[in-house]
């Protein structure tokens, strides 16, 4: 479904990415670890046009997007969850649910779709989101994302600032959404949880991917996790 190949992407002078080839299969969950400042953001800042890849490509869908606008890249079935996730506080749940609906050409989430996969989603919806706890907004974000009708999903830190029990919910509601048949590429610094969730896995250290494969032979490989996560696989 999406493909990087060998794409470097660069702040002005300063170059951040290297050589970065990755995949994502459809309905895949496939986590992206690393320590910070590592290149994860912009990996996923490069998918979507925000931080344009200067040499390489992506392809979605067998699609060469790399010079593509942000907005036609998001039209193409890509939805984004930012780590600050950037609800609009003045509106209520529903409201900020609605407007994210788009034409698409994969599967179109109704309100109701969405409150199935979201249980608490119901009773939140005359709520404004500035209203709403930490774990909320997250829910909030993932599922207005949904609504654009995305084929992947992309998810940067989706458990920052929330409590250890609020992680495990969140993380459990992406393999909910593998189950709908979204795929998710999914940032994250709790490296152990995101693994337990994902099929496959890449560690990215100063801009490079240093590690490939299965998330299980990650998890379960004490000394390999050690190297490449450190403190994060804890």
């Amino acid at each position: 479904m999406l493909e990087l190949e060998r794409v470097d992407a660069a702040y002005g002078e300063t170059q951040v990415l290297f050589d970065v080839s990755l995949a994502v299969g459809e309905g895949e969950v496939v986590a992206l670890l690393g320590a910070n400042g590592a290149g994860k953001t912009t990996t996923l800042r490069a998918i979507l046009g925000l931080t344009p890849a200067r040499s390489g490509a992506i392809r979605f869908k067998g699609r060469d997007i790399t010079r593509l606008a942000t907005h036609v890249i998001a039209r193409q079935g890509i939805g984004w969850v930012p780590d600050d996730r950037r609800v609009f506080p003045t509106l209520s749940v529903e409201r900020n649910l609605a407007i994210a609906r788009k034409p698409s050409p994969f599967k179109r989430w109704s309100l109701g779709e969405v409150a199935e996969v979201f249980s608490a989603l119901p009773h939140l919806m005359r709520r404004s989101a500035e209203n709403l706890s930490g774990g909320e907004m997250q829910m909030v974000a993932i599922a207005r994302a949904l609504m654009g009708g995305p084929a992947l999903l992309l998810l940067d830190e989706p458990s920052q600032g929330l409590a250890p029990k609020l992680v495990q919910d969140v993380l459990a509601l992406i393999g909910r959404i593998r189950g709908e048949g979204v795929a998710v590429l999914v940032v994250e610094q709790h490296a152990r949880a995101a693994l337990s969730i994902a099929g496959r896995a890449y560690v990215m250290d100063l801009g490079r991917i240093v590690y490939g494969g299965s998330a299980r032979s990650l998890l379960d490989d004490e000394a390999l996790a050690a190297r490449w996560l450190g403190k994060a696989a804890a």
